[in-house]
């Protein structure tokens, strides 16, 4: 476990605790909702807490605590609970979703953990890392391998970069970049993923692993989505211009 308590430094301990709320039951039950946060439990733990640390308490309710972060299910951007939500909870927590009707074909699980994995990281999708002077990625550890995914209990999820993703040096040879060894150098993607990239400190821009992934992009429903908060003219959900409006 050294690496885990290596990335715990500078962060408690103690496990945050996540609440997982289904405001999509026609589509997700709730028996489905239990085994899902289970397995997804069960991924992190596992998978992401040996690389990464950060330890979670994942739970299912509909009445979160006021110090929780939150992963929401929805429909789809429109849902009336989805006014008002941005980067974080109406306490001041972070906050992902998951629009279920928007995945077109892709397993909640996937989904799910790709938003868990990038809120835990990087809870204010504000962090970018350098490649150079001119250069800075997102810190999203699941988009450049996004559509990559490995079994748990059954149920699929999504692949994700590791630390050594973030650095641009030149590693030893055999250094794993993600968690089920696709890659081979820092800041590289498959040819289904996507980064986003800041250049010259102000423009943001996307860059696909291929003409296909760019197509399938262009296609996705993005309101609601973290990354879009990265860039100023990202496609934000209904709810955040209100929000602010109501202080």
């Amino acid at each position: 476990m050294k690496k885990a308590k290596r990335a715990l430094l500078g962060r408690s301990m103690k496990p945050v605790r996540i609440a997982c709320i289904n405001y999509a039951p026609e589509s997700i039950s709730g028996g489905d909702m239990r085994q899902l946060t289970a397995a997804l439990q069960k991924c992190y733990d596992k998978h992401f807490l040996p690389v990464w640390g950060y330890p979670v308490d994942l739970y299912v309710t509909r009445k979160p605590k006021a110090t929780d972060w939150q992963l929401v299910y929805f429909d789809d951007a429109l849902h009336k609970n989805m006014l008002g939500r941005h980067e974080l909870t109406y306490r001041g927590q972070p906050i992902s979703k998951i629009f279920v009707k928007a995945l077109d074909g892709e397993a909640v699980s996937v989904a799910a953990s790709h938003e868990l994995f990038e809120m835990v990281l990087d809870p204010m999708a504000n962090l970018w890392a350098d490649q150079n002077r001119h250069t800075q990625y997102a810190y999203e550890v699941c988009d450049a391998v996004e559509e990559d995914t490995f079994d748990v209990d059954g149920l699929p999820m999504s692949n994700f970069v590791y630390p050594s993703w973030f650095e641009p040096f030149r590693h030893p040879r055999g250094t794993k970049f993600d968690h089920k060894g696709t890659l081979t150098a820092p800041f590289s993607m498959t040819e289904g993923g996507y980064v986003i990239k800041k250049v010259n400190g102000r423009k943001v821009i996307r860059a696909f692993g291929s003409p296909e992934k760019r197509r399938r992009f262009a296609k996705e429903d993005r309101r609601g989505h973290r990354s879009e908060f990265r860039d100023p003219k990202g496609v934000h959900h209904p709810g955040r211009r209100k929000s602010k409006r109501s202080g």
